[in-house]
């Protein structure tokens, strides 16, 4: 398997750590900004796609009116597992989907919304062509997207370490997928391309990054993330000992205690 392919795989343990380490660690704060951003629109049918363990699922049912229908998808079928036995607070539709080809008719959503999945989907202006399909005329696509990893600090710690650890092949996962798609206008062209012709509104949003621990936001990133596949495919013994030069560089960045270090990421709203 090859690591464009590796870096969509979340299975295994994976997605369970996923939600009880990254989720709290990042993709919290940016999941209540994109329901924020839905509340106030005249919204009957809400489509999210790449939901993960649903952080912006919960966030949508907490926010936006019980009669809003949310249908959540994801390509992995093992995130959506996590998803719906966590639960929202009303229920939702959770299918397993490719952005790459929805299974929706045409028009039938007034808004898309998509957490940190963009960067994940090898074909770009095709997923936005299909967001643009599934939406009603006036709906709205809504996503956000990391900005680049040296803005991104634990992510850009955990990298580091891996470069010293894997001197002749280090892994880069976390540069070349989550935080590789961050020139704005790349974006702008892909959703051109992908048939948006209103302006895209791209707003960039800082936030913190906060855990008990450097242990915490190590293994976050090495053992819920598709880094670990990467890491596992050089030599599935070292996935400890990469942990730990994780934990030990962000240590000597952040300290040993409570660490605090900056996340920022770009919000894209466009209409159809």
């Amino acid at each position: 398997m090859s690591s464009r392919d590796s870096d969509k795989v979340f299975a295994g343990s994976m997605p369970k750590i996923y939600d009880e380490y990254l989720v709290p660690l990042i993709f919290q704060p940016y999941a209540e900004d994109l329901a924020a951003r839905l509340r106030e629109k005249n919204l009957s049918h809400v489509l999210e796609i790449a939901a993960g363990t649903g952080v912006v699922t919960r966030a949508l049912t907490a926010v936006l009116p019980a009669n809003v229908g949310v249908v959540a998808t994801d390509l992995n079928q093992a995130m959506i597992d996590q998803a719906a036995a966590k639960g929202t607070q009303r229920p939702v539709e959770w299918r397993q989907a490719d952005a790459l080809k929805l299974p929706f008719d045409d028009g039938s959503f007034d808004a898309v919304v998509c957490q940190f999945g963009i960067m994940f989907v090898p074909d770009k202006p095709r997923a936005y062509a299909e967001a643009h399909r599934v939406l009603r005329p006036r709906g709205v696509f809504i996503f956000n997207v990391w900005d680049r990893i040296e803005h991104n600090e634990f992510a850009d710690a955990v990298t580091t370490s891996h470069a010293a650890l894997f001197p002749q092949d280090p892994p880069r996962f976390l540069a070349r997928t989550p935080h590789g798609y961050h020139d704005l206008d790349a974006i702008a062209h892909d959703l051109r391309e992908g048939g948006f012709r209103s302006p895209a509104e791209i707003e960039t949003v800082t936030a913190r990054s906060r855990a008990d621990s450097p242990r915490i936001p190590a293994v976050a990133y090495v053992q819920g993330t598709p880094l670990r596949n990467e890491i596992e495919a050089r030599d599935a013994t070292r996935l400890g000992e990469a942990t730990d030069a994780a934990t030990e560089e962000i240590a000597r960045r952040f300290g040993r205690g409570a660490v605090d270090g900056r996340i920022q990421a770009h919000v894209v709203t466009v209409g159809r």
